[in-house]
């Protein structure tokens, strides 16, 4: 991976459906050389897919947590699975350090979170811990 690779990216990342015409102007080379950079980066597997920002706010969500789970160690693997099919949890990811689980959770309120982690995530398998910490702002996302 080259520099023009790193700038391909960056602008797919910023906006995953910039045109590849305005990709090859803005770093000086033909449409042709990016959608064929950006067909090795695919099959490389360095772009595994492209994806769409959303606002959670203006989705009706207005608190967004960042949730850090304790397991028993031979749950781990099922708890996270199970974590990942709840609908107001958007990412999961095992982990070392304070927590075993961290999770973004999507919900509309204070309340709402409250009965997602108590009658949800709570009633899985091996769960022993919640540790909430709700993102008040963001800062790069």
């Amino acid at each position: 991976m080259d520099e023009k690779d790193k700038m391909i990216i960056d602008l797919l990342r910023s906006d995953s459906r910039r045109p590849f015409t305005e990709i090859a102007e803005r770093i000086g080379v033909t449409e042709a050389t990016v959608r064929n950079r950006v067909r090795s980066l695919e099959k490389r597997g360095i772009i595994k897919s492209y994806t769409v920002q959303l606002d959670h706010k203006k989705m009706g969500y207005r608190t967004k947590t960042l949730l850090g789970l304790d397991v028993e160690p031979e749950n781990l693997i099922e708890a996270a699975g199970k974590l990942a099919e709840i609908r107001e949890v958007k990412n999961v990811a095992t982990c070392t350090g304070d927590h075993m689980i961290m999770a973004e959770v999507w919900a509309k309120d204070s309340s709402h979170l409250g009965k997602i982690m108590s009658e949800k995530v709570g009633e899985i398998k091996g769960v022993k811990n919640l540790c909430p910490a709700i993102v008040m702002e963001e800062i790069k996302v």
